[in-house]
């Protein structure tokens, strides 16, 4: 025997149809938004991520030197892959590029409830433009799959803040400040107590007086106030883009599920402006599901010509969001689902073949026995993966050109000519034989 690795998980059939069902829903909202789908390799240079986030960031990267000398990392992340992927084609690409992706990815980081070493998200991102209403169809793209996943108003919040907002207010201080550590410390105030909270921003430059004075204006309800305290261009501009993107959010149908949250901040240095967290609004999913924002200097620090971007990526496997879907008691059914079962009994395999052939033909879920099994034992197996109609072809049957159509659920059956099956019925059940 052998032991799965520590934060890696295995996903049984029932399981996976569970969680391909969310895929499926989240990746056909994506497209009817007009996002195409990508594919992109699990492996980048290492440096590309040392570059943008420091050393420190190979802690947490699955890391190695492969056998071409090469420092590689398994991503752990997409956006700088998509970003690496529009420099290389920029000037080919028709703007605005509007892309998606669900795949798996790799954190080496100590493993806890939602939240695995191996994990899969749906990126969604749109290059090539600055304006609100761009924000705004991300926010309403991620709004759309949470509803059609069966949530609604009640179950989540989207938390939206801005960048500038807090790099603008913490250079209105008169301090030495490390904005990019006071900025992670807002990201992690939600996780941690208030104490180890104000040690961090304290750490980064401000005085302890400053650190209540900074973390109380982000409490706040008024944006003018933010705007009057700074005194600054930048927070002005700043809360003059916050109220855009959700007036545009507004007309796009989604302002009901967002909340102005200072305080949410995302760790991550390339983003630039509006930011935002998906939060379980009932508070049983203590942390963020996911979330997004705008990343407007990532294209040109990779070497392209400046392009704004923004995008959001929600996890759909060994993530948060199972877990939201669950409390709200919403997540898909964890089963098998067959459409037809074609059983054979004797000689009969060149007609149950064509049978199944003709239903698979039309779209259906079709098995057959291939196993060589007794006839109660292939009744049994087709019970087992939830057979909703089963197609019984004999001998005895055929030497009457007929065969036999068994509702799985009532028992009930009826006979039909062979010739007339499936006929021109397009998912031909008991009820419409019988």
């Amino acid at each position: 025997m052998y032991d799965g690795i520590k934060g890696f998980r295995d996903f049984y059939p029932a399981e996976m149809a569970a969680h391909r069902e969310v895929i499926d829903t989240v990746e056909d909202t994506a497209a009817r938004y007009g996002f195409r789908e990508i594919a992109t390799p699990a492996l980048e240079e290492t440096r590309m991520y040392v570059e943008k986030s420091g050393e420190e960031i190979v802690e947490d990267l699955y890391s190695f030197e492969d056998q071409g000398g090469r420092d590689v990392a398994l991503t752990p992340e997409l956006t700088p892959t998509v970003a690496r992927m529009v420099v290389e084609k920029q000037q080919a690409l028709s703007k605005p590029i509007k892309w998606y992706s669900t795949r798996p990815f790799w954190r080496y980081e100590e493993p806890q409830q939602g939240r695995f070493r191996e994990f899969y998200q749906t990126n969604v991102d749109i290059f090539g433009s600055e304006e609100p209403e761009a924000d705004a169809e991300i926010l309403a793209f991620a709004a759309d799959a949470l509803t059609n996943l069966g949530l609604d108003a009640d179950d989540f919040d989207f938390r939206v803040s801005h960048r500038d907002i807090l790099g603008g207010l913490l250079e209105a201080f008169d301090a030495d400040v490390d904005q990019r550590a006071a900025i992670r410390a807002v990201d992690k105030s939600a996780k941690i107590e208030e104490a180890e909270y104000y040690d961090l921003l304290t750490e980064s430059g401000l005085s302890y007086d400053q650190a209540e004075q900074f973390d109380a204006l982000l409490a706040t309800d008024d944006l003018d106030e933010l705007t009057d305290f700074a005194g600054t261009d930048r927070v002005a501009d700043a809360v003059e883009n916050l109220e855009a993107v959700l007036a545009a959010a507004e007309d796009f149908g989604v302002r009901e599920y967002t909340t102005i949250s200072l305080e949410t901040a995302r760790g991550l240095d390339y983003y630039t402006g509006v930011v935002f967290e998906c939060f379980d609004s009932v508070g049983e999913v203590s942390r963020a599901v996911f979330g997004g924002g705008r990343y407007d200097d990532l294209i040109e620090s990779f070497g392209g010509q400046p392009t704004p971007a923004v995008g959001v990526a929600p996890g759909v496997m060994n993530s948060t969001l199972p877990l939201l879907l669950q409390r709200a008691g919403v997540w898909p059914e964890e089963e098998l689902s067959t459409d037809y079962y074609v059983l054979q009994v004797g000689d009969t395999r060149s007609v149950a073949s064509r049978i199944a052939r003709e239903l698979r033909e039309r779209g259906h879920v079709v098995e057959t026995d291939v196993s060589d099994r007794s006839f109660g034992g292939q009744l049994d197996y087709a019970d087992s993966i939830n057979a909703e109609t089963a197609i019984i072809v004999g001998e005895r049957d055929l030497e009457n050109d007929e065969i036999t159509i068994k509702d799985m659920a009532s028992g009930d059956q009826v006979q039909v000519p062979v010739a007339d099956f499936p006929g021109d019925h397009d998912r031909p059940t008991y009820d419409d034989l019988a």
